[in-house]
């Protein structure tokens, strides 16, 4: 039996709003930041109840902590795997091919670091390019580790023209917060995600990638109106700054935006749009704490100057994976935000008002395991990467 929560209405939810609207103006005249400009997980979930106008299909198993997954234009499927293995499933998902070979040498496995995203590049029919995102060894092996990405092509099962488009500055040692999400725009510009490294500090220095978005052309040139390029002493393919740890990110259909989700520490996972030059606030603003002590972070949730996430979660879900749902095969889901959850072991669905989040209903909680990717296929359907050492793709279809 499939779990789901009740919505809040719409309309009791505007009326809300509006009051929240009327008393942030109040606090900004004030000279306060506006604690209302976030919507928390806990005051828009309702109680489960029972639906049954969807089932769930097991496509495809024994993947070693499966990643991320992109579709092919002949309908097959290429996963990542965390443990360093690029794969590719048939059209009718009854074969699953050997690990491509290919991939680069310094391409490392630590902790949380491996293999990780994989995009196809939206003219991959004229260039068939693929985009790949990874944790790399600095060499000397053993001198540290980032986030890179690389572009190549696919010979049959194995990876050729492979150009390295961007590595990570400095590296550092350990295993955590590699971030590692690809997503093309509507422009077509390349946007990667990158984590803290587990270093918080590093996340609003101006002369580190820690903790950023960046933003490139496909090639791995630098964008011209990149918001720090040709500032001294800023890094200039970083587009926002101050995010901690982002393992989702999905182009919103209709506006274009680019939105984002990242964990937080204990509690304070975030959901964000980022925008050219913003400030997310990591570690200074957060509405989580720390994991041993309990005691806060920084200098709270809100800070002039930093950006306000759209919506929390405390006590932490562990998100991964993100899309936006514009398909018609569930018209009742139409503009809806899907969340995978790691820890809360769910598929997390937002409904939104534009920018705002209104309601959230908890989808498949602890039924297939820890979602790490979420995706709309060609088909309409919604398919899920389950992260685990025989991890699983299974899609979710009507009834």
């Amino acid at each position: 039996m499939i779990s789901s929560l009740n919505l809040i209405t719409t309309s009791l939810v505007s009326k809300i709003i509006r009051l929240l609207g009327v008393m942030g103006a109040t606090l900004l005249l004030a000279g306060l930041a506006p604690a209302v400009a976030t919507t928390q997980s806990k005051d828009v979930i309702r109680p489960a109840v029972s639906v049954s106008g969807y089932s769930v299909k097991l496509l495809a198993e024994g993947l070693q902590h499966p990643w991320g997954l992109a579709w092919l234009p002949s309908g097959e499927i290429l996963i990542t795997e965390r443990e360093g293995s690029l794969r590719r499933l048939s059209r009718d998902f009854s074969r699953l091919s050997p690990p491509f070979s290919g991939l680069p040498a310094s391409l490392v496995v630590e902790g949380q670091g491996g293999l990780l995203d994989i995009a196809v590049h939206p003219e991959f029919s004229k260039n068939g390019w693929i985009y790949l995102s990874y944790a790399e060894a600095q060499e000397p092996r053993g001198a540290g580790i980032g986030t890179a990405l690389l572009r190549a092509r696919l010979k049959e099962d194995r990876l050729v023209d492979i150009e390295r488009l961007f590595s990570m500055q400095p590296k550092s040692r350990g295993g955590r917060h590699f971030g590692g999400r690809i997503v093309f725009d509507q422009q077509g510009m390349v946007y990667l995600t990158l984590g803290d490294r587990g270093e918080e500090e590093r996340a609003q220095r101006p002369n580190d990638h820690a903790g950023s978005v960046i933003r490139l052309h496909d090639d791995g040139r630098i964008p011209v109106d990149n918001p720090f390029r040709g500032r001294p002493g800023q890094m200039a393919e970083v587009f926002s700054r101050g995010n901690r740890n982002i393992q989702g990110a999905a182009i919103h259909p209709v506006t274009g935006a680019l939105w984002t989700h990242e964990h937080g520490p204990q509690g304070g996972d975030e959901v964000n749009i980022i925008r050219g030059g913003r400030n997310y606030g990591w570690p200074t603003v957060t509405y989580g704490v720390n994991y041993v002590t309990g005691t806060r972070i920084g200098e709270g949730t809100h800070k002039a100057g930093m950006e306000p996430p759209l919506h929390v979660w405390t006590p932490s879900i562990a998100p991964s994976g993100m899309a936006f749902y514009f398909g018609k095969v569930f018209p009742q889901w139409h503009g809806s935000l899907f969340v995978g959850a790691l820890r809360g072991q769910s598929l997390v669905r937002l409904v939104l008002d534009g920018e705002r989040v209104i309601a959230e209903e908890r989808l498949l909680v602890n039924q297939i395991g820890r979602i790490r990717d979420v995706r709309v296929g060609p088909d309409g359907l919604i398919y899920l990467l389950t992260d685990a050492p025989d991890g699983k793709l299974f899609r979710i279809e009507p009834r």
